[in-house]
């Protein structure tokens, strides 16, 4: 960072959404979405297009980015685990630099800890502070069953979350116009949405029912399917052809679901402006991973596919970063926290394999390795972990055989290249540098004892009934479906 770019610590606005395909996004080429607000980020900042999730599910990949450590460093693989509140997050490095973090809206944190170092929490989850099952969640087929014109309780969740940032931002205004905002501010803002389920109000789902398409690359089920992938799709009742019908209701609402967000972001960055803060702010957008919308037959996340580990990812700082850019070069959701920091003259988070990217995303140019990790585990003996690195695409699957896809000849990954004898050195090569430090076999031994331990913790919440900290009311009367009369499962 140039020495006039340090000597100004910026306020921070990050946005963090929860399941947004990488592909939905209008300046990411999707022809249909309308999402206006975030292009228009993109076209006042740069917007990076290899960004990995630490993992394909929502509590893992959270708690990575809060502490900038892989799952296997917090002990947090599933999304019933707690995040030791003794490891620094990123909140705690911001405070240490003198801001008074605050977040609105979604974490996902389990545990007494609802906080993890910011000061103030106008609106919490929607679920209990204390989990419960870890087990792998089944029959998405229902959702998608579901899917159509209706309403979901997360909708309703941003929308409280999208009002409380814009009086956040208000009432920061009046200091500043007053002369009372002695220091920049850190805030962070986490939506719900696009997270199925896949319903959405029926004039925006109407926008796009006419025009959806079907998923871009299908996937057989049949014999050639990686076992892994065979035992998922039984798992979550995929394993047979959905009618046409569902997937594009489903599609529709997804599409109308990153519109609907789209449009609460662009509330939140009226705010910005109108509150004279834009100038001196930092704003970034990501998500904790991805969605399939049918892609190779998946629904959701949870699988090593591009559309479910790859988030979308912008940053915009004005007078700093160049405008309407575009960053090709592989990284982390890790690096993004280090690079916020950086940004911010925070601390750099301890044991953290972060890097900071602020120096690349400048000049576009630097030294920077194209290399992102991620971690993927479940209590009924899954044991994964990914390595991204230049064009290739490793996935280790302990105990079964890995995956490779060459993402430069093969975007859509339709070609499993690990048993190609022209491809032998460069699985040997990956999958030495995927297990380096991590030991899938210790690895799947720590998850069933966190297993049995947070089996205690669940049966004693049951018992006792503890309060719960920042805990936003979710009422079933918010959730419908008019294609079934009920919501499809939560997932």
């Amino acid at each position: 960072m140039t020495d006039s770019a340090a000597s100004r610590q910026p306020n921070l606005l990050y946005i963090h959404s929860d399941q947004h395909s990488p592909f939905v996004l209008g300046c990411a080429g999707d022809p249909l979405v309308q999402t206006p607000h975030l292009d228009g980020l993109a076209a006042r900042g740069v917007q990076c297009t290899n960004v990995y999730c630490p993992s394909p599910v929502c509590v893992p990949s959270r708690m990575s980015m809060l502490t900038g450590r892989y799952p296997s460093d917090n002990e947090v693989w599933t999304n019933n685990q707690i995040l030791d509140a003794g490891i620094p997050t990123i909140a705690n490095a911001m405070g240490a630099a003198g801001y008074d973090p605050v977040l609105i809206g979604r974490m996902h944190s389990n545990g007494p800890d609802q906080l993890h170092g910011y000061v103030e929490r106008p609106v919490g989850d929607h679920g209990s502070n204390w989990g419960g099952s870890g087990m792998a969640p089944g029959n998405f087929k229902a959702s998608v069953e579901a899917a159509g014109p209706g309403q979901g309780a997360y909708q309703v969740h941003d929308e409280d979350v999208t009002a409380a940032t814009v009086n956040y931002l208000d009432r920061l205004g009046v200091r500043k116009r007053a002369g009372l905002m002695s220091k920049p501010f850190s805030l962070s803002v986490g939506f719900m949405l696009p997270h199925s389920p896949y319903l959405a109000r029926r004039p925006i789902y109407e926008k796009y029912r006419e025009n959806i398409t079907m998923p871009r690359v299908r996937q057989a089920f049949d014999k050639d399917l990686h076992p892994f992938l065979r035992w998922w799709r039984e798992h979550c009742k995929l394993d047979e052809t959905l009618p046409d019908e569902w997937i594009l209701r489903a599609r529709a609402a997804y599409w109308a679901l990153v519109d609907e967000m789209d449009q609460m972001i662009g509330r939140i960055l009226a705010a910005l402006e109108a509150n004279g803060l834009t100038d001196d702010t930092l704003i970034v957008y990501s998500s904790d991973h991805g969605e399939h919308a049918g892609d190779h037959d998946l629904w959701m996340k949870r699988t090593y596919y591009e559309e479910s580990c790859r988030v979308p990812t912008i940053l915009s700082w004005p007078g700093v970063l160049p405008e309407g850019q575009t960053c090709d070069r592989v990284m982390s959701a890790l690096d993004l926290g280090a690079t916020m920091l950086d940004a911010l003259n925070a601390p750099s988070l301890p044991n953290s394999p972060g890097r900071s990217a602020l120096d690349l995303l400048r000049t576009g140019s630097g030294d920077w390795e194209d290399v992102a990790f991620s971690e993927y585990c479940l209590y009924e003996g899954v044991t994964q972990r990914m390595i991204r690195q230049d064009d290739w695409k490793l996935i280790y699957h302990h105990q079964q055989p890995p995956q490779l896809f060459n993402l430069k000849e093969d975007p859509l990954e339709e070609s499993d290249r690990a048993s190609d004898p022209s491809c032998r050195n460069t699985v040997s090569d990956l999958q030495a540098r995927v297990l380096e430090g991590w030991d899938p076999d210790h690895v799947a031994r720590r998850v069933q004892e966190r297993r049995k331990e947070m089996e205690i913790i669940v049966q004693w919440a049951g018992q006792v009934d503890p309060p719960e900290q920042f805990n936003w009311e979710r009422l079933p009367e918010m959730s419908w479906s008019e294609t079934l009369g009920e919501t499809g499962p939560d997932q």
